[in-house]
């Protein structure tokens, strides 16, 4: 009898060991999910941060470029007409068109630039150009940033036996920071 519950003793302590491993695990999965969501929420935050960098410095830049051009109004419009979308936009995937469409204004706006010589040389457009380079390359490096910890947290949600923990807490992929196709395209600029 001594034997049997000996046995029996040791079949408990060994579930017993089992159950302590995989909640270990668990807490330390979910632990791990929870640290990688929050990765991607911050570097989400960092894009948003340079959106807003950029957002405010174009008013500065378009009322310079109007004093110059003042009758390009179409790509006025579409400078604010983009912002307003950007400032409006509540999901990764709205602010990925809005900025896109907000680049592809830019590149508008600073082509028509290349057209007016005294503007190059107007030296509050060449600090705001600069500023705009510099707040363009913070906003690459943030997107890249962003992109880099959502691809290892779908990775890892989708992720054997991760995913497992991933279901029970509920954890959604997060979309990545995209171009559209017409903010990848060049700008043409007429002047007929």
């Amino acid at each position: 009898m001594s034997t049997e519950k000996n046995n029996s003793s040791k079949m408990w302590l060994i579930i017993g060991a089992v159950v302590v491993v995989l909640a270990m695990w668990g807490i330390g999965s979910y632990n791990g999910l929870v640290t990688m969501g929050a990765a991607a929420d911050n570097a989400w935050a960092q894009v948003e941060n340079n959106l807003q960098r950029r957002s405010d410095l174009i008013p500065n830049l378009v009322e310079t470029v109007k004093g110059y051009a003042n009758h390009e109004e179409e790509v006025f419009t579409a400078i604010a007409d983009a912002r307003a979308k950007l400032a409006g936009a509540t999901t990764v995937d709205e602010t990925t068109v809005a900025a896109s469409e907000m680049e592809g204004a830019l590149s508008r706006l600073l082509a028509i630039s290349e057209n007016y010589p005294e503007l190059k040389s107007n030296e509050n457009f060449m600090k705001l150009q600069d500023e705009l380079a510099g707040t363009e390359n913070r906003l690459a490096t943030a997107r890249k940033d962003y992109n880099d910890a959502v691809t290892a947290y779908n990775v890892k949600i989708r992720s054997i036996p991760t995913n497992i923990i991933a279901g029970l807490m509920g954890a959604q992929a997060k979309s990545l920071f995209t171009i559209t196709e017409a903010a990848a395209a060049n700008p043409q600029v007429s002047f007929q």
